[in-house]
């Protein structure tokens, strides 16, 4: 796993060397009003700095979710080469607890959501082991359910495991997200012309659950989230965040902040403000407004939730609603900037099979 660690790296450090400049820039989004129940919040319309881990074994923070239940309380995990652990964060940085799943691996953690069930109230965290630099390496991808811990305390939380297979082979992918509504679960591949797919409606633990596609997302997807009301979702890429309806209606983009390596992106419980993070030491979390057309128009901030969670008008279920088959998505990037990519990347492919050969 180590080899190909740095042969990913590499093309990924090659590939994405010429477009930092040209992409990354400050968000100056036009923004809602209010705080909406965040302390990292701005009626400006720009982003601003929520935390920053202060936890030093938070090195590689690949995922991100607000806690349901728990007021200011932030969940995140490392990516691959860690253990099966997650981290619970205070509106500080600090770490309150750690929790360790019991029944799972870690052999690529790239995503995480959290979603409460519609018929029980009993709110669910998920962490998805579906990283694959190779593009189809693994016989099969994992992502384990959890319920959500009630205490701030370090514990030892036992699973639920789910195998998937793509229904189109094997892929690399670093997002999902969760129907707060209907909770089906999604997965966002991260490729060149990435694609949303389905899981089944209902999941099984003892045979493999195919996904299936449903539409198109982004190039190199790293995120993405549904929102509290189930009425949009955002995917995020290395460039900016994308929200949409459903899969092939983009409702607009909302520019991000400058990130290193942008890996995750989750919303505030109110639903008026994006949460953003990046991999590394001490590596920070933004809260991003909104644009008001955005917001859904009953969003409230942050609701007490008490029993079961309040049901709201919310977009059609995306597997219900979409077919596949709709073309792709660019997330905003210049058709130049594409290409240059795209040569660079190629280039560098020769590079990298000579390191794989010598590596292997």
């Amino acid at each position: 796993m180590g080899s190909r660690r740095v042969i990913a790296g590499a093309l990924a450090a090659l590939a994405l060397a010429p477009l930092g400049g040209a992409i990354a820039s400050p968000a100056h989004a036009t923004a809602g009003h209010g705080s909406g129940g965040t302390s990292g919040g701005s009626e400006d319309g720009k982003e601003r700095l929520l935390f920053r881990f202060k936890d030093p074994r938070i090195g590689e923070s690949s995922g991100l979710a607000v806690s349901p239940t728990h007021k200011n309380v932030y969940y995140t995990h490392n990516d691959s080469g860690a253990s099966p652990q997650f981290y619970a964060v205070g509106p500080d940085g600090r770490t309150l607890a750690t929790f360790t799943l019991a029944g799972a691996a870690a052999r690529d953690w790239e995503a995480m959501a959290a979603s409460v069930d519609p018929a029980t109230g009993q709110s669910h965290l998920w962490f998805a082991d579906i990283g694959d630099n190779m593009n189809g390496a693994w016989p099969d991808y994992s992502i384990y359910k959890v319920a959500e811990p009630k205490a701030m305390r370090d514990a030892t939380l036992q699973a639920t495991r789910y195998r998937f297979r793509y229904e189109d082979g094997g892929r690399n992918a670093e997002g999902i997200m969760v129907h707060p509504t209907t909770g089906r679960l999604y997965v966002v591949s991260k490729e060149f012309a990435g694609s949303i797919y389905a899981a089944p409606a209902k999941l099984r633990t003892d045979k493999v659950n195919i996904l299936r596609r449903v539409g198109p997302a982004p190039i190199m997807a790293t995120d993405a989230a549904y929102a509290p009301d189930g009425s949009s979702f955002v995917i995020r890429t290395y460039f900016s965040a994308s929200l949409y309806k459903a899969p092939g209606e983009l409702i607009g983009r909302v520019t991000m902040p400058a990130l290193d390596q942008a890996e995750s992106i989750t919303y505030t419980r109110d639903g008026r403000y994006l949460l953003t993070g990046t991999e590394g030491a001490s590596s920070p979390v933004y809260a991003v407004p909104l644009p008001a057309s955005a917001v859904a128009k009953h969003a409230k901030p942050e609701p007490a939730r008490t029993g079961g969670p309040a049901r709201t008008a919310s977009a059609p279920d995306v597997a219900a609603s979409h077919a596949a088959g709709s073309t792709g998505d660019d997330g905003g990037v210049p058709a130049g900037v594409i290409a240059l990519w795209l040569g660079v990347a190629l280039g560098a492919t020769g590079i990298i099979a000579v390191l794989a050969r010598k590596a292997g």
